[in-house]
């Protein structure tokens, strides 16, 4: 997983003006950690940098930890993930998620 720190806030409001309920459809994946542990991690957001699409996951389990932002390429037709690798591309896609959680705050 990622030594990059990320915090995520999002709220159930949908701003209609009136109460129901929502059900949102969990995606989950099971990620492998540097220790070999498998890691049930929920994908909560998706998001556009330039012409690449990222995702941001965090644990299933314990919410409070650490997400970790995968680059998502289509590959046959199936969505795969990828580490970030390249600095200059962290630096673009951290610049981003900070944008996307001041809007959303």
């Amino acid at each position: 997983m990622s030594d990059h720190n990320h915090d995520h806030a999002h709220g159930d409001a949908c701003g209609c003006g009136h109460d129901h309920e929502h059900e949102h459809e969990e995606f989950v994946l099971t990620l492998t950690d540097e220790e070999g542990k498998d890691v049930e991690m929920v994908l909560v957001e998706t998001f556009d940098v330039g012409e690449k699409l990222y995702a941001l996951l965090l644990e299933r389990n314990n919410p409070g930890a650490d997400g970790i932002i995968l680059r998502m390429e289509e590959e046959n037709e199936e969505m795969v993930l990828y580490n970030i690798e390249d600095e200059e591309e962290w630096k673009q896609v951290e610049e981003a998620y900070n944008e996307l959680v001041q809007s959303q705050e």
